[in-house]
């Protein structure tokens, strides 16, 4: 009787930050005067006035991008990259790594239960979440390149032969005009800003319905910045205007709050998701039947392996699933499910009106939507189908040099636990007028000190 062939396991698990910005996984961390982080839109911190001309002021790119490579022990390399900094990299070899090494890659199930449940006293959501998925997508990524097939062949094939793709973007008649089948748009003002804001908001979506005229789809991103009495009030004023969904009106937690704006407006359609974690945040999403669309993040939410679960979660109820953003990753997955009717594309360029690559210039070969839509031959190659950039190459960090600081750091980091550090544990105070003097440990500390503050300030 055959055998199945012996398979490789995970050799080694590599992790590194991604110098300065505009490339990898955090769609945040651009250049300013980017419409993303620069132009009005309202957030959940914009009820604060200092924190509403831009989103990096309250921090929003504060984590930066990171990027993890998997290697299998016939030489293969798998890879993905996320947000999450510095951070994400601790949490990769403290914590993460001891799941990995020796493990078969094809146990994605076994693999992702372990890192969600041995993370779940200081997890369950956020940033220890999202770390898994990047780790997850890189071991789909690795299987599909020791296969030699494309991730979405491995996760159910084809059930579309084209992808077509809305835009989210400040400018709606620019999405138009590159083939986008619709656009989506930030709301610039929040509740705080009072009737004022209202007014300018309608004036606003107004302003873009006309732009593009009566049959163009036209979203709204409310980011989460919105109540149950505002949302219920900007809705019915608007009307008028055909507003093809509202999306994350709310905080994703505010599960009763859905249900009041759906009892209030039960034909308008509204969607959220990106911001909620795991199957258990989405089951009750799911099960209120209050959402048209959910829209979870693949690279935030649990991976691949998490993401496949939420949808056929999603598909019992017949509703839509659409993820937010993520590039490739999310397009395999639109790819292979019957319930994804189209996909979303995030306008990365600083002004929106023109189609560049989701993670910049980290990869080389990013499939990009020409004229609204891309095919399944734009994603037949192994794996995610993504050749890493040699020059993007240059800018990955190694996250060793964070984890493992030279020795002298190390005794005096030690030090600094209790209070007290290496330097002082040994030299007395200098006296009164005496200059201090530094030896070569203090430099290798300050020297240390001062990339950590570099790399977390990228």
């Amino acid at each position: 009787m055959a055998t199945a062939r012996q398979f490789p396991t995970i050799k080694s698990i590599r992790s590194f930050v991604i110098g300065g910005v505009g490339s990898g996984g955090d769609y945040h961390n651009v250049k300013g005067g980017h419409w993303l982080i620069d132009s009005p839109i309202s957030t959940p911190c914009s009820q604060w006035e200092k924190y509403r001309a831009s989103r990096t002021s309250w921090g929003i790119n504060v984590l930066g991008s990171f990027f993890v490579e998997i290697e299998a022990t016939d030489g293969t390399v798998g890879f993905a990259t996320g947000f999450g900094g510095p951070p994400a990299c601790w949490l990769v070899h403290q914590h993460f790594e001891r799941f990995l090494i020796g493990a078969d890659p094809r146990n994605t199930n076994h693999l992702f239960e372990q890192m969600y449940r041995a993370s779940m006293f200081y997890g369950r959501k956020g940033l220890p979440v999202a770390v898994i998925s990047v780790i997850d997508l890189a071991l789909w990524d690795l299987l599909g390149k020791i296969r030699n097939e494309p991730v979405y062949k491995m996760i159910g094939g084809a059930t579309k032969e084209r992808l077509n793709f809305y835009c989210t973007g400040p400018d709606p008649p620019a999405a138009k005009e590159m083939g986008f089948w619709g656009a989506k748009v930030p709301l610039p003002y929040c509740p705080e800003e009072g009737h004022v804001g209202l007014q300018k908001n309608i004036e606003f979506l107004r302003k873009h319905r006309e732009a593009v005229g009566p049959d163009f789809p036209l979203m709204v991103d409310c980011y989460m910045s919105l109540n149950v009495s505002y949302t219920i009030e900007i809705v019915e004023k608007t009307k008028d205007l055909d507003i093809n969904w509202w999306e994350e009106c709310l905080s994703p937690d505010d599960t009763d709050g859905f249900e009041q704006i759906k009892r209030a407006h039960p034909t308008v359609k509204f969607t959220t998701g990106e911001h909620e974690y795991s199957r258990y945040g989405f089951r009750k999403l799911i099960e209120g039947r209050n959402l048209d669309i959910i829209q979870p993040d693949v690279m935030w939410l649990g991976g691949m392996t998490e993401l496949l679960r939420v949808a056929a979660m999603a598909a019992a109820y017949d509703i839509p699933v659409v993820p937010h953003a993520s590039g490739p990753y999310s397009y395999h997955f639109v790819m292979s499910q019957p319930n994804t009717p189209f996909q979303e594309y995030l306008a990365n360029s600083p002004d929106g009106k023109s189609v560049l690559p989701v993670f910049g210039d980290l990869f080389l070969d990013e499939p990009i939507p020409t004229k609204g839509f891309l095919t399944t031959a734009d994603l037949d190659k192994p794996g995610f189908g993504l050749t890493l950039n040699p020059v993007a190459r240059a800018k990955l960090i190694p996250s060793a040099y964070l984890l493992t600081p030279p020795p002298a750091v190390s005794s005096t980091l030690a030090g600094a636990s209790s209070g007290v550090t290496g330097a002082e544990e040994t030299k007395p105070a200098p006296a009164p007028g005496v200059t201090e003097h530094k030896d070569e440990s203090d430099g290798v500390l300050d020297g240390f000190v001062a990339r950590i503050q570099e790399l977390t300030s990228l």
